[in-house]
């Protein structure tokens, strides 16, 4: 299965947008996304076109093919406008060679972590900045975000197949690989 991995839409129908033709362009099956889905934060300035009720219809449409867990911004009443379950703290995916420990990264993160064996993935967003660090026991892995990317990176996903990761920009040219 070809999973699209993305973070920290905030609300933004203009990356929203971009995200959703790019998981068409990929043609995967399941979108993941590790939360902060509606809301832009206090921390954050609005992203371009800011417009959450767009981001509603958008993902609405799409919700049998989504997939997602609990970000920092996201509540009980995000979960009442949209059609998919959103307030998981964290998932677990099984490929043929890891169990991926997929968050926001808020609670469980680099320094907090998880119950993860070892040749575990613990994958988050929260950062909005893309990363693959390899540690003694586990590899970390971020796909930065959608809507405001942070440190210089690009507005951007991920794509998982066949054990392969793949970091992308949302034009589609990829940034990064790890198999």
């Amino acid at each position: 299965m070809k999973w699209m991995i993305a973070s920290d839409i905030h609300g933004s129908a203009y990356y929203c947008r971009k995200l959703l033709a790019a998981y068409q362009s990929e043609r995967t099956q399941r979108l993941l996304l590790l939360g902060d889905v509606l809301y832009h934060g206090p921390r954050n300035d609005l992203p371009q076109e800011y417009a959450p009720k767009e981001v509603i219809a958008m993902l609405n449409g799409m919700k049998d093919e989504i997939l997602c867990v609990r970000g920092n911004c996201d509540t009980e009443v995000d979960q009442m406008v949209l059609d998919f379950p959103i307030l998981a703290d964290y998932a677990l995916i099984t490929t043929e060679k890891h169990t991926i420990y997929a968050t926001h990264g808020h609670v469980f993160n680099e320094n907090n972590l998880p119950p993860l064996r070892s040749g575990d993935i613990l994958l988050h967003g929260h950062t909005h900045v893309p990363k693959c660090t390899a540690h003694d026991t586990y590899t970390y892995m971020n796909p930065g975000s959608v809507s405001i990317p942070k440190e210089g990176s690009h507005h951007g996903y991920m794509i998982l197949e066949n054990n392969k990761f793949i970091w992308k920009d949302l034009d589609g040219n990829i940034i990064y690989e790890k198999v």
